[in-house]
């Protein structure tokens, strides 16, 4: 039995839904983060990804898979269900994902505070 994923390990403040820099759409590095240490059902995904609706979760997953990074493997016989798994080439985006991960825990505060200051002024009518 493998491990479940952390319920919260897309929570709004998590360095990793902070970071500016974009995998793919808005959920692929979320998503191949959760497929880090193996195979995993639809189900599980949406433990951590709640936020993501169904349909959304699934486009990124096509999306994932049309790019060669995440496999779809459909099991018949049985009980039948569907897994996803990170290809050799989604494998290699682990390490440029951790260095972005790092660089929003890192820089965080700074990026929160600037949204903040930018939405602000939006409202303000003073953008540009």
């Amino acid at each position: 039995m493998r491990e479940p994923l952390p319920a919260d390990m897309s929570d709004e403040l998590c360095p990793s839904s902070l970071s500016p820099i974009r995998f793919g759409d808005k959920w692929a590095g979320l998503v191949i983060r959760c497929l880090e240490y193996g195979p995993r059902r639809f189900s599980e995904l949406r433990v951590p990804l709640r936020r993501v609706t169904p349909k959304v979760l699934t486009q990124s997953l096509r999306s994932l898979e049309r790019d060669g990074l995440v496999k779809r493997t459909v099991y018949a016989p049985g009980t039948p269900h569907v897994e996803y798994e990170l290809t050799p080439l989604g494998h290699s985006l682990l390490g440029p994902i951790a260095a972005a991960c790092a660089w929003a825990e890192q820089h965080g505060e700074e990026l929160v505070e600037a949204r903040e200051s930018h939405d602000a002024a939006a409202r303000l009518g003073h953008t540009g």
